[in-house]
């Protein structure tokens, strides 16, 4: 019986551990493209819903679980906040939460 019982128990952890979703964000430059496509990201509107998830989608994950724009001291160490390489010309950023 005790047996019975752990391996129901052993079962059960792993079916909770193979159903939590592998997550990843990512964080890409927010270009503006004439498109309109840098402003739905950014504002977190729903049309950058079919962008995020085709984005999350091509790099072979299920789609997106949520974007947003994130301000340069939300990075860390990949971006420095007030470079003086960037002259004007550094791009603000989107991440994109993408799950298996």
């Amino acid at each position: 019986m005790r047996s019975m019982l752990a391996a129901i128990t052993f079962a059960l952890l792993a079916a909770a551990s193979a159903a939590q979703a592998e997550k990843r964000v990512f964080i890409i430059a927010n270009n503006a493209d004439d498109y309109g496509v840098d402003r739905c990201l950014a504002t977190g509107a729903s049309c950058g819903a079919a962008v995020a998830s085709a984005y999350c989608r091509s790099r072979e994950y299920s789609g997106a679980l949520s974007f947003r724009k994130v301000e340069r001291d939300e990075i860390t160490g990949a971006v420095p906040a007030n470079s003086a390489a960037c002259r004007g010309t550094c791009q603000d950023f989107v991440a994109i939460e993408c799950t298996r």
